[in-house]
């Protein structure tokens, strides 16, 4: 009896090793979208801060993630920080991350989590940098990316079985990388924003990723299609806010205590 359970346990993981080998890349449509998002943000920065007289990036203190002004209630700025970024090589290494994680969740699970994954990682960053660095200015959508590669890592080391040799080890080489980068540059780089993210999206794999090898994570419910679908809007609509922000259209009154 035993021994045919596990014969039968043997062969469904071949198949369903099998079943993965033959998943075919699916279009990274909500990476995309949140990409073109950020694109969008980083030139009406450029306009923004071209028409500073002084020179000064404004941008940043216009939309960015100012902590003392989210202290006094701009709470908004938690996301329109991670629509911004400090440079062109921000954006773009930023923006090859979001695709190339974004794409294996969206092909591997679903692309509902990673909208949500993002969104989540963004504010949980967002929130753990606030407390441990409640003063200067943070932009950029790291804390996001980094919580998909969280999510990834727990998918890869829940679904081991099933995953080509090596997955796993990429994956932790990627947050290796990160956690060398953030103590190297640690005076530019917001590490708190980094681990915040990280520690989201590990959650939400956890959560979300079935144990059972033999569940396909890529099947959801009509309940969490939509949570995702509103996860992107709300991405969406903070690009357009920062967007009008960043182009005068929307003016704001700065805390007088920041």
């Amino acid at each position: 009896m035993s021994l045919e359970y596990k014969k039968e346990e043997s062969e469904n993981l071949v198949e369903e090793s099998e079943n993965f080998q033959r998943t075919s890349v699916v279009a990274p449509v909500y990476s995309i979208i949140l990409i073109v998002c950020l694109v969008a943000v980083f030139i009406c920065q450029a306009i923004a801060d071209s028409q500073n007289a002084e020179g000064l990036k404004i941008s940043a203190i216009i939309a960015g993630f100012v902590k003392p002004f989210f202290a006094e209630g701009q709470y908004w700025r938690i996301l329109t920080g991670a629509a911004l970024h400090g440079g062109i090589m921000h954006l773009f290494f930023n923006s090859y991350a979001l695709f190339s994680f974004g794409r294996l969740i969206e092909t591997l699970s679903n692309r509902t989590h990673l909208a949500i994954i993002f969104l989540l990682a963004a504010i949980g960053g967002g929130i753990l940098s606030f407390i441990f660095s409640p003063e200067g200015v943070s932009v950029g959508a790291s804390g996001g990316i980094v919580g998909l590669l969280g999510y990834m890592t727990v998918y890869g080391f829940k679904r081991r079985k099933l995953l080509p040799e090596g997955f796993l080890k990429d994956l932790l080489v990627n947050i290796a990388i990160i956690a060398g980068f953030g103590i190297i540059l640690m005076s530019s780089i917001d590490n708190f924003a980094h681990l915040g993210g990280l520690i989201v999206g590990a959650v939400y794999g956890f959560l979300q990723i079935p144990s059972d090898l033999y569940k396909d994570p890529r099947e959801i419910g009509q309940a969490a299609n939509i949570l995702g679908f509103v996860a992107l809007a709300v991405f969406i609509l903070t690009a357009i806010f920062s967007i009008l922000l960043l182009l005068g259209i929307i003016n704001i009154n700065f805390p007088a205590q920041a």
